[in-house]
């Protein structure tokens, strides 16, 4: 008897617990896949195709309704098609969305995924409007932007595989398109290749994705592909490539600001973004031209030219064309400050051009007249490039020296000796500079121990010169014979670190100046600000976009409610 009512008991509460239970039950699946197409057709639309692999939780609602974000409202229902598991999926609507932004529901119906099920979803929207936008390099280019749509985080678990498929208009030439930055976590060269229709396609996989970011991937071709008239114009916001995003205002704070203190605040931000955008854009010598995509890696550039290619600042390639000077003898460092050099007569055979140049701009009395040639000497260096550059691929050549570079420090680091150790940095001096943390990577490298001064030193530093015997110590090495000991004269670490960060300082302030003054003139040259015909602004083509309000231009789709 007790037994029976033990029995009826454990029935009693599971029936209170099993109602409570199924009514919490929410949405909550993996999506293991997802793999998404973007036609960017010839009449300047865009067609879209998605396949969804689902897994339901087991303890996960049903998915009866998928969220498709879309680009913007400039579609309609009846150019959209969508199934799962290949049943057709009859109910497609834009009321029943409930995402932000715009998009569709694509309601499963009697097709729906059961908890614990698997299913996949397959949708294809096609001319989506008004998605083009005018490239930031103003060289006739279009850029197209897109997002793939994106779901709740607390509706998703797990990782995504994610594959995002670029397919240009048709006609578009494999050496004319160029490929935008890719998010974090992608490569950032795409695969390319061509789709069945001769299509030039660019294609991003990423295998540890989640399903919850927002992902934007950008292209740019000419714009002669696509009707005019389907490009939109910029404004002006865009033009400075100012965005929401960048100004750290979130659309749900951009609906309250309704009073007059906080939208004098939005217009402050909004001075202080272009200000920055334009010191920022007068930095940027390199021409659009140079980093159309070709195919393969140039080769046989020297260090100082790679440079040019990573957009490094223009004091820093000078430095480097200085401390090649030294190293091959043909000046010598009078005084820092002012920076002054003795020039060797007759110079050696053999000099790169831009070496001649550099020598020659410092035999000028005219401190103006010195600047404005070694303005000359770098747009004609940027024009050698940019000639050595042509049909090859700017991104693969980059990756190229950045690895040089990485592979030069390593030697140095990796020396066992302070003998060794200082050979391999007077070795690979000129690919260590590409480092942006140069300076601090030589302190932290020689601030131990002693350098062993190369056979150029006395040439870069007066002070060494004058220094007596003694100030400057030598050690006995066992020379290569084993015979004689070699006396190399040496400097503690930390002073010879010092010696090359405050002389690598003292150039760039006494000679080049103002760093934007002096990039500006060479900018205006290689890079000039594009001239529009209509507003007069440029479209970013990059830009990020608010998608709560209405996409800036840019095809982004909008978050999905993770239905």
């Amino acid at each position: 008897m007790k037994k029976r009512l033990l029995h009826l008991l454990i029935l009693f509460t599971l029936l209170m617990i099993l109602p409570s239970t199924a009514l919490a039950q929410d949405y909550y699946f993996r999506l293991d896949r997802e793999i998404v197409h973007a036609y960017w057709n010839e009449d300047g639309t865009l067609s879209l195709e998605y396949t969804f692999h689902f897994t339901n939780t087991p303890t996960g609602h049903a998915i009866e309704y998928v969220d498709l974000g879309l680009p913007n409202g400039n579609f309609s229902t009846s150019n959209i098609t969508a199934d799962v598991d290949g049943k057709p999926i009859n109910f497609i609507s834009t009321s029943e969305y409930q995402g932000s932004g715009t998009g569709v529901a694509l309601g499963l119906g009697g097709d729906a995924i059961p908890p614990g099920g698997k299913g996949v979803v397959h949708a294809y929207v096609a001319s989506i409007e008004g998605v083009l936008r005018p490239d930031t390099e103003g060289d006739e280019y279009a850029s197209a932007v897109f997002s793939p749509t994106w779901f709740g985080k607390e509706y998703v678990d797990g990782l995504t595989y994610l594959t995002m498929v670029f397919h240009l208009p048709p006609g578009v030439q494999p050496a004319e398109p160029r490929w935008h930055g890719a998010p974090r976590g992608f490569p950032e060269s795409p695969q390319t290749g061509m789709d069945a229709a001769q299509r030039i396609t660019y294609t991003w996989h990423n295998a540890e994705a989640n399903a919850y970011t927002q992902y934007k991937f950008g292209a740019s071709f000419p714009a002669q592909y696509v009707p005019e008239s389907a490009i939109q114009k910029a404004g002006l916001l865009e033009s400075l490539g100012i965005t929401l995003e960048s100004l750290g205002i979130t659309t749900d704070a951009l609906a309250g600001m309704c009073c007059p203190a906080s939208m004098v605040l939005v217009f402050i931000l909004i001075a202080v973004a272009a200000a920055r955008k334009s010191k920022k854009r007068k930095l940027k010598y390199l021409p659009p031209k140079m980093k159309i995509e070709g195919h393969g890696i140039k080769r046989g550039l020297s260090a100082i030219e790679a440079a040019i290619l990573l957009e490094k600042p223009a004091d820093k390639i000078l430095t480097m064309i200085l401390f090649a000077c030294l190293q091959k003898g043909t000046a010598q460092v009078l005084s820092r400050d002012p920076l002054e050099l003795e020039i060797v007569d007759p110079l050696p055979k053999g000099l790169r051009k831009y070496e001649i140049q550099f020598l020659a701009a410092f035999g000028k009395a005219s401190e103006k007249e010195r600047k404005r040639e070694l303005q000359d000497l770098m747009i004609d260096l940027i024009d050698s490039v940019g000639k050595k550059m042509k049909r090859f691929s700017h991104h693969e050549t980059v990756r190229y020296y950045e690895s040089i570079m990485k592979k030069a420090w390593e030697q140095v680091e990796r020396a066992d000796t302070p003998e060794i150790k200082s050979e391999k940095y007077n070795q690979h001096m000129g690919w260590t500079m590409l480092d942006e943390d140069f300076e601090d990577r030589t302190q932290t490298v020689f601030r131990h121990g002693p350098v062993f001064l190369p056979m150029w030193w006395h040439r870069y530093d007066p002070v060494y010169r004058r220094r007596s015997g003694p100030t400057v110590s030598r050690t006995s090495t066992s020379s290569p014979s084993g015979k004689q000991p070699l006396s190399l004269p040496n400097l503690p670490g930390g002073e010879f670190a010092a010696s090359m960060v405050g002389g690598i300082q003292d150039f760039s302030g006494n000679v080049v100046g103002n760093i934007t003054d002096f990039t500006n003139r060479i900018t205006e040259k290689t890079n000039p600000i594009p001239k529009s015909s209509s507003s007069g602004w440029s479209s970013s083509g990059g830009s990020s976009c608010a998608c709560a309000c209405a996409c800036a231009g840019c095809a982004c789709a909008c978050a999905g409610g993770g239905r």
